[in-house]
């Protein structure tokens, strides 16, 4: 309850005050970028249920000969790639954490096509709200292998409080100012996720 309060009071306040810089980067993407300003997709939140995260567009809808989308690497745009490594592209999620789907703190959401590729251990990520930044993301981001940002997700989830949350949060600042681990090695974003081959732990229906 006390965590949900900060969410709403930080959420709200950070938007009042980051009004003009939204405002500004809006006007940006759409100068560079075009339409859509905000990008919206479908991802899991506490316990899997989906909900729609928005975030600023970074990339454009390149398509190769057959209509289909173009791979990161070729649609992420000089200005795009630099909304990711500001975390500027991430601004819009505070009004998912203010309507609930999201907190300031958690496991980053992913994508809900991996939903059903994770162990049982790795589905326990999904035990709380996911978040703007988390403790993955303060310990090397995408940087990361799958299974090391896990490991990280699931620590959180059994050890999470309030000073932890604090300390994740002067860590983002840090990690945002010096822009570390916004990609994976070789990749423009990160790897797909693809599930640990024949393992038996499936994650739980529902």
């Amino acid at each position: 309850m006390i965590k949900r309060l900060i969410d709403i009071s930080a959420s709200v306040l950070a938007l009042i005050c980051l009004s003009p810089i939204l405002l500004l980067v809006a006007l940006l993407v759409r100068t560079r970028l075009g339409a859509p300003v905000l990008f919206r997709q479908e991802r899991p939140g506490k316990m899997g249920k989906p909900f729609r995260m928005i975030k600023f567009r970074t990339m454009t809808d390149r398509r190769d000969a057959d209509g289909q989308l173009m791979s990161d690497a070729d649609r992420l745009t000089p200005f795009g790639r630099w909304l990711r490594t500001t975390s500027l592209d991430e601004l819009p999620e505070l009004w998912n954490v203010l309507r609930g789907d999201m907190s300031l703190i958690g496991p980053r959401p992913l994508l809900m096509q991996y939903l059903p590729l994770y162990s049982k251990e790795q589905w326990r990520r999904h035990h709380v709200r996911p978040g703007v930044t988390g403790w993955a993301q303060v310990n090397g981001r995408n940087a990361l292998s799958w299974d090391e940002k896990f490991a990280l997700d699931v620590w959180y989830v059994d050890h999470h409080n309030l000073w932890i949350d604090f300390k994740i949060l002067l860590l983002t600042v840090r990690r945002v100012i010096g822009r570390e681990g916004i990609s994976a090695a070789g990749d423009a974003t990160m790897p797909v996720f693809t599930g640990i081959p024949a393992d038996p732990r499936r994650a739980p229906d529902g």
